[in-house]
C-alpha cells in the first residue's frame, strides 16, 4: 500500500479541543458557531476540533473551508476486517479528519491498551496521511516516585524500537500528566517545559530530523487562566483541551493565549 502524503504541520502553536464523549446535533453546531464566531480571526494559531466518530461528518460539513480543521479521538490498529465496533483510518479519511488523538490515557486505562496497540494504531494513522496526536503522561504516584521520565521514555522508545525515530516526522505528542487530567490542577510550566525537553530529547536521540519536525502540546486542565503562562513558553508547541472546549467563550480565550509572535 503507499503512503499518502502528509500535508506538512505548520510553524505556527496549535491548540485541539478534544470534545471526549460529549455533544449532540444541535450542541455541536451552536458550539462550532461560536468557535468560529471568535476564532476567524485568528491567524497565528493552528486549531484543531477532534469529535466522537457519529459527529465526524457534521464537523466535516461545518468546518469545511474554514481555518479549523476536525479530526477523531481514536482509531483502529487494523485496515479492516471483522472487527466490531472499530473504525479504519480509511472511514476517518472519508470525512476529511486530518488528525487523531492515540493513546489518551482515559482509553488506555479503561481498555487496557499496552504501548505495543497504541504504536500500531500511531503507525497505522500515519501509513493513511493522518496526523498522530500522540498522548503521554505519568500518574502521581509515578511522579512522586520520581519515574515520570522512565514511564514517558518507555512509551516514546516503544514506537522507536517497533517503527524507528523517523516515524515522529511530522507528528504531534501531548505531553499529558494522568495526574492533571480533569482535577483542575495542571503541571507547572516549569513541569511541563521539563517534560517537553525530554520528550524532544528522546526522539532527537533516534532522528534528529524528526525531533525538530515534532510539534509538543501540553494537556491537562487548560484553562483561559494558566493558558497564558504555558502557552508563552518556547518549549511548549501548543495545548490540548479537553472540558474547556466545550465552553466556546473558554476555549477562544485559550486559542487567543497563544503569543501572536510565536513561531516554533
Amino acid at each position: 500500500m503507499s503512503r499518502p502524503d502528509i500535508t506538512p504541520l505548520s510553524p505556527r502553536k496549535m491548540v485541539v479541543a478534544n470534545w471526549k464523549m460529549h455533544g449532540n446535533l444541535a450542541r455541536n453546531q451552536a458550539l462550532v458557531h461560536k468557535y468560529l464566531q471568535g476564532l476567524q480571526p485568528l491567524a497565528h494559531a493552528d486549531v484543531v476540533v477532534c469529535v466522537p466518530y457519529p459527529y465526524l461528518a457534521q464537523a466535516q460539513s461545518l468546518l469545511a473551508g474554514t481555518n479549523v480543521a476536525w479530526g477523531a479521538q481514536n482509531i483502529a490498529k487494523v485496515e479492516q476486517g471483522a472487527y466490531t465496533g472499530e473504525v479504519s483510518a480509511d472511514m476517518l479519511r472519508d470525512f476529511g479528519a486530518n488528525y487523531v488523538i492515540i493513546g489518551h490515557s482515559e482509553r488506555s486505562t479503561a481498555y487496557c491498551e499496552s504501548d505495543e496497540n497504541i504504536a500500531e494504531k500511531f503507525m497505522m494513522a500515519k501509513r493513511h496521511g493522518l496526523i498522530p496526536i500522540l498522548c503521554v503522561g505519568e500518574t502521581l504516584l509515578e511522579r512522586e516516585a520520581g519515574v515520570m521520565e522512565r514511564v514517558v521514555g518507555k512509551q516514546l522508545e516503544t514506537i522507536i524500537r517497533l517503527f524507528g525515530g523517523a516515524a515522529f516526522t511530522q507528528t504531534i505528542v501531548s505531553y499529558e500528566p494522568i495526574w492533571a487530567i480533569g482535577t483542575g490542577l495542571a503541571a507547572s510550566a516549569e513541569q511541563a517545559v521539563a517534560m517537553h525537553k525530554f520528550i524532544r530529547e528522546t526522539v532527537a536521540a533516534a532522528d534528529q530530523s524528526a525531533a525538530d519536525s515534532l510539534k509538543i502540546l501540553y494537556g491537562g486542565s487548560v484553562n483561559p487562566q494558566n493558558a497564558v503562562q504555558l502557552l508563552n513558553q518556547k518549549e511548549i508547541d501548543g495545548a490540548l483541551v479537553g472540558r474547556c472546549s466545550l465552553d466556546a467563550e473558554q476555549f477562544i480565550k485559550i486559542c487567543q493565549a497563544v503569543p501572536e509572535n510565536s513561531v516554533i
